[in-house]
């Protein structure tokens, strides 16, 4: 599946997927995997899949949750609004 893929922004129409992005050329973000997080109303419960070069992983031990919180908060201040990510997605499927 390509990162524009239309299926993505289709997913992220339903109201319990957020879509967020972060442009390559925001200063001083750096990730190199591409995290998933499955949370809900009981914390206790929530699970990271970290998907790598290697394949994924599943976290739940809460040191690595509050690590992925952490880092999942750090998106959410330098990624473009809850909106705009499908317009991007669109520009970027159009430039291919």
């Amino acid at each position: 599946m390509s990162p524009v893929s239309p299926r993505r922004t289709y997913a992220s129409e339903r109201p319990q997927v957020t879509l967020r992005v972060v442009p390559f050329d925001v200063d001083g973000f750096r990730i190199g995997y591409a995290p998933t997080i499955i949370g809900g109303p009981v914390p206790q419960l929530d699970t990271v899949l970290m998907d790598t070069p290697h394949g994924g992983n599943y976290l739940d031990a809460e040191a690595q949750l509050d690590r992925c919180r952490r880092g999942f908060a750090q998106v959410q201040k330098q990624a473009l609004g809850v909106v705009e990510p499908r317009d991007f997605i669109h520009s970027l499927a159009q430039q291919i």
